[in-house]
Protein backbone atom coordinates (compact mmCIF):
# COMPACT_ATOMS: atom_id res chain seq x y z
CA UNK A 1 0.00 0.00 0.00
CA UNK A 2 2.62 2.65 0.82
CA UNK A 3 4.14 2.19 -2.66
CA UNK A 4 1.94 4.36 -3.92
CA UNK A 5 2.21 7.06 -0.95
CA UNK A 6 2.45 9.59 -1.05
CA UNK A 7 -0.18 10.47 -3.74
CA UNK A 8 1.75 13.13 -6.30
CA UNK A 9 0.11 16.74 -6.09
CA UNK A 10 1.93 19.40 -7.21
CA UNK A 11 1.90 22.47 -6.27
CA UNK A 12 1.94 26.29 -8.58
CA UNK A 13 5.37 28.21 -8.65
CA UNK A 14 7.38 25.50 -6.93
CA UNK A 15 10.84 24.83 -8.50
CA UNK A 16 10.86 21.16 -10.68
CA UNK A 17 14.06 20.00 -8.69
CA UNK A 18 15.31 20.30 -5.34
CA UNK A 19 19.52 19.36 -4.73
CA UNK A 20 19.45 18.22 -1.07
CA UNK A 21 22.76 18.87 0.91
CA UNK A 22 23.20 16.07 3.07
CA UNK A 23 24.63 17.33 6.88
CA UNK A 24 24.38 13.76 7.99
CA UNK A 25 27.81 12.51 8.35
CA UNK A 26 29.06 16.08 9.58
CA UNK A 27 26.38 17.97 11.24
CA UNK A 28 25.07 15.08 12.41
CA UNK A 29 27.45 13.08 13.87
CA UNK A 30 29.45 15.91 15.67
CA UNK A 31 26.91 15.93 18.03
CA UNK A 32 26.86 12.19 19.35
CA UNK A 33 28.20 11.45 22.24
CA UNK A 34 29.63 8.46 21.16
CA UNK A 35 32.40 8.61 18.61
CA UNK A 36 31.93 5.94 15.29
CA UNK A 37 34.31 4.06 14.01
CA UNK A 38 35.67 5.37 10.87
CA UNK A 39 34.42 2.34 8.86
CA UNK A 40 31.20 2.92 10.18
CA UNK A 41 31.20 6.43 8.94
CA UNK A 42 32.45 5.39 5.49
CA UNK A 43 30.00 3.27 5.18
CA UNK A 44 27.43 5.65 6.17
CA UNK A 45 28.29 7.85 3.43
CA UNK A 46 28.53 5.08 1.25
CA UNK A 47 25.19 3.89 1.55
CA UNK A 48 23.97 7.74 1.46
CA UNK A 49 25.65 7.91 -2.03
CA UNK A 50 23.72 4.53 -2.57
CA UNK A 51 20.38 6.47 -1.86
CA UNK A 52 20.98 9.13 -4.51
CA UNK A 53 22.01 11.96 -2.50
CA UNK A 54 25.04 13.36 -4.94
CA UNK A 55 26.78 16.18 -2.02
CA UNK A 56 26.89 14.49 1.22
CA UNK A 57 29.40 16.43 3.28
CA UNK A 58 31.51 14.54 4.59
CA UNK A 59 33.74 15.20 7.54
CA UNK A 60 35.28 18.64 9.27
CA UNK A 61 38.66 19.58 9.63
CA UNK A 62 38.96 21.06 12.82
CA UNK A 63 40.84 20.83 15.64
CA UNK A 64 40.55 16.85 16.96
CA UNK A 65 39.53 18.64 20.72
CA UNK A 66 37.24 20.96 19.33
CA UNK A 67 35.05 18.13 17.76
CA UNK A 68 36.20 14.79 18.53
CA UNK A 69 33.51 12.95 16.90
CA UNK A 70 35.47 13.71 13.53
CA UNK A 71 38.96 13.60 14.67
CA UNK A 72 39.92 10.76 11.76
CA UNK A 73 39.14 13.45 9.10
CA UNK A 74 42.61 12.28 6.82
CA UNK A 75 41.88 8.55 7.58
CA UNK A 76 37.99 9.11 6.16
CA UNK A 77 38.31 11.39 3.54
CA UNK A 78 40.44 8.45 1.07
CA UNK A 79 37.65 6.03 2.03
CA UNK A 80 35.21 7.75 0.03
CA UNK A 81 37.07 8.20 -3.48
CA UNK A 82 35.40 5.56 -5.23
CA UNK A 83 32.26 7.73 -4.88
CA UNK A 84 32.23 8.88 -8.75
CA UNK A 85 30.22 11.87 -9.63
CA UNK A 86 29.64 12.52 -5.51
CA UNK A 87 30.19 16.24 -4.62
CA UNK A 88 32.04 15.36 -0.52
CA UNK A 89 32.42 19.30 1.01
CA UNK A 90 34.04 19.50 4.46
CA UNK A 91 34.60 22.00 6.65
CA UNK A 92 37.25 24.35 7.45
CA UNK A 93 37.63 26.95 10.24
CA UNK A 94 40.84 28.10 9.18
CA UNK A 95 43.97 28.13 7.09
CA UNK A 96 45.57 24.83 8.56
CA UNK A 97 42.11 22.96 8.30
CA UNK A 98 42.28 23.89 4.87
CA UNK A 99 45.65 22.94 4.36
CA UNK A 100 44.75 19.35 5.74
CA UNK A 101 41.83 19.44 3.23
CA UNK A 102 43.90 20.32 0.06
CA UNK A 103 46.35 17.87 0.76
CA UNK A 104 43.67 15.38 0.41
CA UNK A 105 42.23 16.83 -2.61
CA UNK A 106 39.30 18.02 -1.50
CA UNK A 107 37.71 20.08 -3.84
CA UNK A 108 34.60 21.49 -2.07
CA UNK A 109 35.16 23.15 1.48
CA UNK A 110 32.84 25.03 4.00
CA UNK A 111 33.41 28.32 6.16
CA UNK A 112 31.56 28.72 8.95
CA UNK A 113 30.45 32.11 10.39
CA UNK A 114 27.67 33.80 12.68
CA UNK A 115 25.29 36.42 12.61
CA UNK A 116 25.24 36.84 16.16
CA UNK A 117 28.49 38.15 18.44
CA UNK A 118 27.44 35.97 20.70
CA UNK A 119 27.53 32.73 18.76
CA UNK A 120 30.76 34.01 17.27
CA UNK A 121 32.30 34.46 20.75
CA UNK A 122 30.85 30.38 21.78
CA UNK A 123 31.90 28.84 18.16
CA UNK A 124 34.52 30.54 17.27
CA UNK A 125 35.96 32.42 19.92
CA UNK A 126 36.40 35.62 18.39
CA UNK A 127 34.05 38.61 17.04
CA UNK A 128 31.93 38.53 14.13
CA UNK A 129 34.45 40.90 12.48
CA UNK A 130 37.44 38.65 13.07
CA UNK A 131 36.29 35.64 12.26
CA UNK A 132 35.32 37.23 8.47
CA UNK A 133 38.56 38.56 8.78
CA UNK A 134 40.20 34.77 9.51
CA UNK A 135 38.01 33.03 6.35
CA UNK A 136 38.72 35.41 3.80
CA UNK A 137 41.85 34.60 3.31
CA UNK A 138 40.70 30.63 3.32
CA UNK A 139 38.42 31.75 0.74
CA UNK A 140 40.92 33.20 -1.04
CA UNK A 141 43.01 30.23 -1.05
CA UNK A 142 40.59 27.94 -1.65
CA UNK A 143 39.41 29.56 -5.05
CA UNK A 144 43.11 29.88 -5.87
CA UNK A 145 42.58 26.09 -5.71
CA UNK A 146 39.68 26.57 -7.91
CA UNK A 147 37.72 24.51 -4.71
CA UNK A 148 33.66 25.55 -4.35
CA UNK A 149 33.50 27.38 -1.40
CA UNK A 150 30.53 27.41 0.70
CA UNK A 151 29.52 30.05 3.38
CA UNK A 152 27.48 28.87 6.75
CA UNK A 153 25.78 31.28 8.03
CA UNK A 154 24.63 30.28 11.68
CA UNK A 155 21.91 32.44 13.66
CA UNK A 156 20.06 33.87 10.89
CA UNK A 157 16.56 33.57 12.34
CA UNK A 158 17.49 34.03 16.39
CA UNK A 159 20.32 33.24 18.91
CA UNK A 160 19.85 31.28 22.42
CA UNK A 161 21.70 34.87 24.04
CA UNK A 162 20.63 37.69 22.08
CA UNK A 163 17.09 36.66 21.07
CA UNK A 164 15.74 37.78 18.16
CA UNK A 165 18.12 38.35 15.02
CA UNK A 166 17.32 41.87 12.79
CA UNK A 167 17.20 40.93 9.52
CA UNK A 168 19.75 43.45 8.27
CA UNK A 169 22.02 42.39 10.65
CA UNK A 170 22.23 38.57 8.84
CA UNK A 171 22.54 40.25 5.27
CA UNK A 172 25.61 42.26 6.60
CA UNK A 173 27.47 38.93 7.79
CA UNK A 174 25.53 37.27 4.64
CA UNK A 175 27.11 39.90 2.31
CA UNK A 176 30.26 40.06 3.43
CA UNK A 177 30.82 36.06 2.85
CA UNK A 178 29.68 36.45 -0.60
CA UNK A 179 32.02 39.81 -1.36
CA UNK A 180 34.85 37.46 0.01
CA UNK A 181 34.34 35.09 -3.00
CA UNK A 182 31.59 32.14 -1.51
CA UNK A 183 30.05 30.45 -4.39
CA UNK A 184 27.00 29.28 -1.88
CA UNK A 185 25.44 30.71 0.77
CA UNK A 186 23.66 28.30 3.31
CA UNK A 187 21.30 30.24 6.15
CA UNK A 188 21.11 28.51 9.05
CA UNK A 189 18.37 28.09 11.61
CA UNK A 190 20.49 26.78 14.16
CA UNK A 191 18.03 26.75 17.22
CA UNK A 192 14.65 26.20 15.05
CA UNK A 193 12.81 29.06 16.05
CA UNK A 194 12.54 30.83 12.00
CA UNK A 195 8.60 30.66 10.88
CA UNK A 196 7.74 30.99 7.13
CA UNK A 197 7.08 34.89 6.68
CA UNK A 198 10.49 35.01 8.71
CA UNK A 199 12.30 33.05 6.31
CA UNK A 200 11.07 35.05 2.67
CA UNK A 201 11.47 38.25 4.45
CA UNK A 202 14.94 37.33 5.23
CA UNK A 203 15.39 36.18 1.67
CA UNK A 204 13.47 38.83 -0.23
CA UNK A 205 16.29 41.28 2.30
CA UNK A 206 19.19 39.10 0.50
CA UNK A 207 18.15 39.35 -3.00
CA UNK A 208 17.38 43.32 -2.93
CA UNK A 209 21.19 43.76 -1.53
CA UNK A 210 22.38 41.58 -4.00
CA UNK A 211 22.36 37.81 -3.19
CA UNK A 212 20.88 36.05 -6.00
CA UNK A 213 18.54 33.02 -4.79
CA UNK A 214 20.05 30.68 -7.01
CA UNK A 215 23.20 31.35 -4.46
CA UNK A 216 21.14 30.14 -1.64
CA UNK A 217 20.51 26.75 0.29
CA UNK A 218 18.56 26.92 4.00
CA UNK A 219 19.23 24.34 6.95
CA UNK A 220 16.81 24.27 9.10
CA UNK A 221 16.62 22.31 12.26
CA UNK A 222 13.09 21.34 13.69
CA UNK A 223 13.20 22.84 17.06
CA UNK A 224 9.60 24.19 16.61
CA UNK A 225 8.65 21.60 14.19
CA UNK A 226 8.53 23.93 11.68
CA UNK A 227 11.28 22.86 9.49
CA UNK A 228 9.29 21.54 6.84
CA UNK A 229 6.66 24.55 6.55
CA UNK A 230 9.62 27.01 6.24
CA UNK A 231 11.42 25.05 3.47
CA UNK A 232 8.27 25.27 1.68
CA UNK A 233 8.61 28.80 2.53
CA UNK A 234 12.10 28.80 1.25
CA UNK A 235 11.13 26.83 -2.42
CA UNK A 236 7.85 29.36 -2.74
CA UNK A 237 10.38 32.23 -2.77
CA UNK A 238 12.32 29.86 -5.36
CA UNK A 239 15.48 28.49 -4.04
CA UNK A 240 16.78 24.66 -5.03
CA UNK A 241 19.37 23.80 -2.58
CA UNK A 242 18.22 22.20 0.63
CA UNK A 243 20.63 21.06 3.63
CA UNK A 244 18.95 17.87 5.51
CA UNK A 245 20.20 15.19 7.96
CA UNK A 246 19.24 11.53 6.95
CA UNK A 247 17.35 10.44 10.16
CA UNK A 248 17.17 13.84 11.70
CA UNK A 249 20.55 13.42 13.06
CA UNK A 250 22.16 16.35 14.48
CA UNK A 251 22.24 19.73 16.72
CA UNK A 252 25.23 21.81 17.38
CA UNK A 253 27.37 21.45 20.53
CA UNK A 254 28.17 25.33 20.90
CA UNK A 255 24.37 26.04 21.12
CA UNK A 256 22.53 23.66 23.89
CA UNK A 257 19.18 24.48 22.57
CA UNK A 258 19.79 23.56 18.60
CA UNK A 259 18.18 20.34 18.16
CA UNK A 260 18.04 17.73 15.03
CA UNK A 261 18.27 19.49 11.27
CA UNK A 262 15.72 18.94 9.45
CA UNK A 263 15.21 15.03 8.70
CA UNK A 264 16.30 13.89 4.88
CA UNK A 265 12.90 11.51 4.52
CA UNK A 266 10.77 13.90 5.95
CA UNK A 267 11.98 16.16 3.13
CA UNK A 268 12.15 13.81 0.60
CA UNK A 269 8.32 12.60 1.35
CA UNK A 270 6.97 16.32 1.56
CA UNK A 271 9.06 16.61 -2.33
CA UNK A 272 7.36 13.50 -3.88
CA UNK A 273 4.70 14.83 -2.66
CA UNK A 274 4.70 18.08 -4.14
CA UNK A 275 6.04 16.25 -7.60
CA UNK A 276 9.88 17.99 -7.08
CA UNK A 277 12.67 15.46 -8.58
CA UNK A 278 15.09 15.01 -6.09
CA UNK A 279 16.90 12.07 -7.83
CA UNK A 280 16.80 10.54 -4.01
CA UNK A 281 15.56 6.55 -3.83
CA UNK A 282 13.27 7.37 -0.26
CA UNK A 283 13.47 3.30 1.15
CA UNK A 284 17.15 2.90 0.84
CA UNK A 285 17.48 6.29 2.25
CA UNK A 286 15.41 5.22 5.20
CA UNK A 287 16.89 1.39 5.36
CA UNK A 288 20.52 3.61 5.82
CA UNK A 289 18.98 5.72 8.59
CA UNK A 290 17.53 2.96 10.30
CA UNK A 291 21.17 1.33 9.75
CA UNK A 292 22.64 4.25 11.22
CA UNK A 293 20.39 4.29 14.57
CA UNK A 294 21.47 0.50 14.88
CA UNK A 295 25.05 1.68 15.11
CA UNK A 296 24.19 4.77 17.58
CA UNK A 297 22.09 2.40 19.79
CA UNK A 298 18.61 4.71 19.52
CA UNK A 299 15.74 5.05 17.44
CA UNK A 300 15.86 7.44 14.49
CA UNK A 301 14.23 11.13 15.36
CA UNK A 302 12.61 10.88 11.98
CA UNK A 303 9.08 10.76 11.55
CA UNK A 304 9.22 9.03 8.28
CA UNK A 305 11.24 6.67 9.36
CA UNK A 306 9.65 6.00 12.27
CA UNK A 307 6.32 5.26 10.00
CA UNK A 308 7.78 3.38 7.33
CA UNK A 309 9.34 0.82 9.68
CA UNK A 310 6.67 1.01 12.14
CA UNK A 311 8.57 1.93 14.99
CA UNK A 312 6.03 5.04 15.59
CA UNK A 313 3.90 1.93 16.83
CA UNK A 314 5.91 0.00 18.73
CA UNK A 315 7.60 2.87 20.52
CA UNK A 316 4.35 4.91 21.92
CA UNK A 317 3.39 3.79 25.22
CA UNK A 318 -0.21 2.80 25.94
Amino acid sequence: MTSTLPMTVPAKDLPPRVRIHEVGARDGLQNEKNVLPVGSKAEFIHRLAGAGLTTIEATSFVRPEWVPQLADAETLFPLLQDLDGVHLPVLVPNSRGLDRALTLGVTRIAVFASATESFAKANLNRTVADSLAMFAPVVARAKEHRAHVRGYLSMCFGDPWEGAVPVHQVVSVAKALMDMGCDELSLGDTIGVATPGHVQTLLTALNEEGVPTETIGVHFHDTYGQALANTLAALQHGVTTVDASAGGLGGCPYAKSATGNLATEDLVWMLEGLGIETGVDLGRLTDTSRWMAEQLGRPSPSRTVRALTGAATTDQEP
